[in-house]
């Protein structure tokens, strides 16, 4: 037996199904020895198009998602989504192959620095040492990635240790895979409980981990409860996340603040006035005491904390509850009418320019065919016209870019969407300048027959940073923002896949309902005014509900 071959059947027996990777000299042994097992390898036509697709796995089925590329220049391509995967809290194992131990440092092919390379965006990264580790790293991999916070790991895997042979006895046996877990102590959680309790508005706070279909129904399990509203942030945006509504005006009213696994980073203005009342009080549960150290650091008005994973931590305060006096539900009904909130004119939005939508014309279309089925999945990527989207749809389970902010993800995100849910809607949006980034991931998407929708919204421009020139600058200074009107509709059938163009309103719901039906990766080109990103406001004086 090769080390490969220790490989893939750890694969396979910690619950692996499909490797996301990208072919290179490296790995070549371990898309040989994955032809004995029952492995499947979807061949990418990008490596970090794989770390996207391994992300969205994690996110949508629970599992840690597996992408296998080639060292060097492979594995530095990968490292880029290994960002917005990490800032996701999404649970990625990133294999490497690796030039061979007993060539580094004498000038190996493609011989680079890897584990020090992906450390930083990862939650551990490392080199196997020999043939005879090579099942135990796989193991270790999963297991840390689907611990705590969840999080890519990354291990690079020299091409001695996957091609030298290794008796079956040698091997060392793997460690424990089942994920582990730190529960929170009974008084702990009695005190934050009775912390929520006394206030008079009290918030709980998710992060990203929570954002998944999953974690969303433990929020709402935890929330009906102990009646205390409970938000996740998933969004670079942050609190002026546009799918949330207009809860920055709730959110600054709240007295007393829990953060379930998450940061006091930027997304929540740093617990800083006027974001937050200087007067607000915060408690957290945290499985990592890097992040209760950095919100004593941040603000002095900090009340019970506890180190311990989300998911336990939920259990715990679910169990509590019943022996707890109800709270005014007035609070809890005043959060939800702030998320819910859209502004009136919405719904009668036109574009001003000819032969163009509004992006709220192109997006609410969308949400037939997502509420057609209940494991449904909404992908949207970043930029102004992912916000709009992200404001007008919604869906049982949504991949986003995140609070990386990164875009280009949302193909890659889509061709994994379709394999983890073989039968229901798939329908990602996104901006032109993003269609760019992974467009051959069409074919990919083709090549394994994985049909589904993809919305361009076309505005022939980089209009999230357009928007930042135009009120930084002013308008005689944009500069290196433009694009090229491309009908991408055709971009797509060229690629194997179905394409429509869209430019009135009408026509819209008969081509999304064509591309479906086609069977294919199909993409709706639409035609849409280049407008700013909404900052939904209740009290905006003189406002349309667009910005305030």
């Amino acid at each position: 037996m090769r080390g490969a071959d220790a490989l893939v059947r750890s694969l396979v027996d910690v619950g692996v199904r499909h490797v996301f990777t990208l072919s290179g000299n490296h790995i070549m042994s371990v898309f040989d020895a994955a032809q004995d097992v029952r492995l499947d390898l979807l061949h990418t036509r990008h490596e970090a198009a794989a770390v996207h697709m391994a992300d969205a796995w994690a996110r949508i089925t629970g599992e840690a998602g597996i992408a296998l590329v080639t060292g060097g220049p492979g594995h530095a391509n990968a490292l880029s989504a290994l960002y917005t995967a990490q800032m996701a809290e999404s649970a990625v194992v990133l294999l490497s192959g690796h030039a061979a131990r007993d060539e580094q440092g004498r000038g190996s092919f493609q011989e680079m620095r890897q584990a020090e390379m992906a450390a930083p965006v990862t939650k551990a990264s490392w080199t196997c040492a020999s043939a005879a580790d090579v099942a135990q790293d796989l193991a270790q991999a999963v297991r840390i990635a689907r611990s705590g916070r969840p999080g890519p790991v990354h291990v690079s895997f020299p091409v001695d240790s996957l091609e030298s042979a290794v008796d079956t006895s040698a091997i060392r046996a793997a460690p424990e895979l089942a994920q582990q877990s730190s529960a929170i102590e009974h008084g702990d959680a009695a005190a934050i409980l009775a912390a929520l309790r006394a206030a008079k508005r009290p918030l709980i706070l998710a992060g990203p981990a929570s954002c998944t279909q999953a974690g969303r129904q433990r929020l709402a399990l935890l929330e009906s409860a102990v009646e205390i509203p409970c938000v996740g942030m998933e969004s670079p945006r942050g609190i002026n996340d546009p799918c949330l509504g207009a809860f920055a005006e709730t959110l600054a009213e709240a007295d007393c603040i829990l953060l379930l696994g998450k940061r006091l980073d930027f997304t929540l203005a740093f617990g800083r006035a006027p974001a937050i009342d200087a007067k607000c009080v915060f408690l957290q549960i945290d499985p990592e005491r890097l992040e209760l150290d950095r919100t004593l650091r941040a603000t002095g008005r900090v009340g019970a904390m506890a180190l311990a994973d989300v998911a336990a931590a939920i259990d715990a305060l679910v169990e509590l509850a019943p022996s707890n006096a109800p709270v005014d539900e007035a609070w809890l009904h005043e959060v939800h009418a702030a998320l819910a909130y859209r502004p009136a004119p919405w719904d009668s939005v036109r574009a001003s320019e000819h032969g163009k939508l509004h992006p709220v014309e192109a997006c609410r279309p969308l949400q037939r065919l997502l509420a057609s089925h209940p494991d449904s999945v909404f992908v949207c990527d970043g930029g102004e016209f992912g916000q709009w989207a992200q404001a007008c749809v919604g869906a049982p389970c949504r991949v986003i870019n995140g609070v990386a902010g990164a875009i280009g993800a949302a193909l890659p995100f889509a061709v994994a969407a379709r394999l983890a849910r073989p039968t229901a809607p798939v329908v990602a949006v996104m901006g032109d300048g993003t269609f760019g980034f992974h467009m051959a991931e069409i074919d990919t998407a083709v090549r394994y027959a994985l049909p589904f929708v993809a919305l361009v919204g076309n505005d022939a421009r980089w209009n999230a940073e357009y928007q930042i020139q135009l009120r930084r600058y002013g308008r005689d200074r944009l500069t290196g923002c433009e694009l090229r009107p491309l009908r991408y509709d055709a971009v797509g059938k060229a690629l194997g896949g179905h394409g429509e163009h869209v430019t009135e309103t009408g026509d819209l719901p008969a081509a999304v309902e064509r591309a479906q039906g086609s069977g294919l990766p199909a993409v709706v080109d639409v035609a849409i005014e280049g407008v700013a990103a909404p900052v939904i406001r209740r009290a905006a004086p003189g406002a349309k509900g667009f910005r305030s």
